[in-house]
């Protein structure tokens, strides 16, 4: 197998891992807000415009998280910066 292939291989494998690990504690992260949101909601329903506007923020922020590996997945994918180096070796 050659080297090419290898770091191709190894970069496909990579940027999986990166957006799945990303996307599920996202995911996990989001719908524990949320759940704690709605139960302090029901708890102090006057506090509603204060809980939802923290709760945006939050979810924007662990949202984030997801965002950026998705876009390490991207750069591994289509600009990794090893394919680069390999084929400057090879010429």
């Amino acid at each position: 197998m050659s080297d090419l292939a290898l770091i191709g291989m190894a970069s496909a494998l990579a940027s999986g891992l990166c957006i799945a690990i990303g996307s599920i504690g996202s995911a996990i992260g989001e719908g524990r807000a949320l759940a704690q949101a709605l139960a302090s909601l029901a708890q102090q329903p006057d506090e509603g415009n204060t809980i939802t506007r923290i709760l945006f923020v939050g979810m924007a922020m662990v949202e984030s998280t997801a965002i950026y590996c998705f876009v390490v997945s991207m750069i591994l994918l289509f600009a990794n910066p090893f394919w680069n180096y390999l084929l400057s070796q090879v010429k």
